[in-house]
């Protein structure tokens, strides 16, 4: 099978720097038709991709992971977002409710090694589950979210799912944020207006305070501070040789060429 590189990725990526998150959405239809969907935590910027899919009537499914810990406002938050926005959205759960995990491994939240494990268990392998169903998942990461975030290219293959993903919001800082929930009157999870600038899990989130980083709240026992679940690849590794298996005609769509199938 042909593969396709974070290092062949490097010319479409600077093109796309110019290209509209509206614009980035409907080319990923345009190139993974049927085969393309969202991840969505409902926060505000995923709240803003939902917007953008419902507004655009795009057939692209949303996937959002429900941990079995979720605050009650994050799930409230998802339903008013799909009905609102006529979305398809998609739960998926872990194999484990947090009771039965916490029987059989105790709370492992507790240390760095136990919080990756408790995220691979809750968050990453809901989503690993369904790979095979998609080429493209469409992510909400942004520069401004600072971190290693702050160097996410657009496009960035990412082997663990065997997918490409794309981040249509890179270029949107909080001002475009800002302008857009308002202009749009977008669905947000009132946990923002508590404290919470991030939202996660209810057993590894917190308020934060003035002049903390924004991130501060996510895994604060663990201090500071663990920043990444690891479900969004660029979090933890850029390393341009990573690679992708899919068919050639489709990468050829990706890179934006024509094959040339004369000999």
């Amino acid at each position: 099978m042909p593969r396709l590189t974070q290092a062949d990725l490097a010319d479409r990526n600077r093109t796309f720097e110019s290209r509209s998150p509206q614009e980035l959405l409907k080319w990923a239809i345009e190139t993974f038709p049927g085969r393309v969907a969202a991840i969505s935590a409902i926060q505000q910027a995923g709240s803003i991709i939902c917007h953008m899919i419902g507004t655009l009537k795009l057939e692209i499914p949303v996937l959002f992971v429900d941990t079995g810990v979720n605050f009650p406002e994050t799930l409230a938050t998802r339903d008013a977002i799909s009905s609102s926005y006529g979305l398809d959205l998609r739960t998926l759960q872990p194999k484990q409710t947090m009771e039965e995990q916490t029987a059989e491994r105790g709370v492992i939240y507790l240390t760095t090694d136990g919080q990756k494990e408790c995220c691979r268990l809750r968050k990453i392998e809901p989503l690993a589950a369904v790979a095979d169903d998609f080429d493209c998942l469409i992510s909400s990461l942004r520069r401004t979210d600072e971190g290693q975030r702050s160097l996410c290219p657009i496009l960035t293959a990412d082997p663990a799912m065997n997918v490409l993903r794309l981040a249509p919001l890179v270029n949107f800082d909080d001002a475009n944020m800002a302008q857009y929930l308002d202009s749009h009157d977008v669905i947000v999870n009132p946990l923002h207006a508590q404290g919470y600038p991030t939202v996660s899990c209810n057993r590894c989130t917190t308020p934060v305070v003035e002049n903390e980083p924004r991130r501060a709240g996510r895994w604060r026992h663990l201090g500071p501070w663990q920043a990444y679940c690891g479900i969004n690849p660029t979090d933890l590794d850029m390393d341009t040789k990573t690679s992708i298996e899919l068919a050639q005609p489709l990468i050829d769509r990706i890179l934006g060429r024509e094959a040339d199938f004369m000999i």
